[in-house]
């Protein structure tokens, strides 16, 4: 088997993030539509995250930040995005790198994406990969960030786990209808 050198990998992923810049680029300049708000996942220690002191010692690998109601000053650029947002009644001013960015989901429409870190993306490519079986189609993925409650019953679909633990899921409705599938890019790689 050859070895992926386009890293398809990491376009997938540069794309998605694009996506997320995109949306935060719109929220920037018109506000958030509708019922629509942010939960942003990001990595705490990651290279260029700016945050205080006392939210890294509070938050040392990880934290989720919600715009909705009361943010201020959202400026995104090509790589990162700013905001200013309150913490037990103290304001701060957040840098996130768009690379630090592990989950972005949008709970009024249940959209969300999950990223790998660079290490996992790497990790998994050097990992034998199965042929394909036939061409992926790009979904997109529905995840429910750490720390945010689950808003549907989460049942398996599959035992198909990737090298986290991460599994497949599928939501369902109280009335067993089904929703989107939770699939983290290294889960979906494997499922071609």
């Amino acid at each position: 088997m050859s070895k992926d050198v386009l890293r398809y990998d990491l376009m997938v992923q540069e794309a998605l993030k694009g996506v997320v810049r995109k949306i935060l680029t719109e929220a920037a300049r018109d506000g958030l539509p509708g019922e629509h708000h942010f939960y942003v996942t990001f990595r705490t220690g990651a290279p260029g995250v700016r945050v205080s002191q006392r939210l890294r010692e509070k938050h040392p690998d990880e934290m989720t930040i919600v715009l909705q109601h009361q943010f201020w000053d959202l400026n995104v650029g090509d790589h990162s995005f700013e905001v200013g947002l309150s913490f037990s009644g103290v304001p701060e001013r957040l840098l996130v790198p768009f690379d630090a960015v592990t989950t972005f989901f949008d709970p009024s429409v249940q959209f969300g994406l999950k990223f790998e870190t660079q290490d996992q993306a790497e990790d998994a490519a050097d990992a034998p990969q199965p042929e394909p079986a036939a061409a992926p189609s790009a979904v997109p993925a529905k995840v429910v960030p750490a720390g945010v409650p689950a808003l549907k019953t989460r049942t398996p679909v599959a035992e198909t786990a990737d090298k986290d633990g991460d599994t497949a899921t599928q939501d369902t409705d109280d009335d067993g209808k089904s929703g989107a599938e939770v699939v983290s890019l290294d889960s979906f790689r494997k499922k071609t």
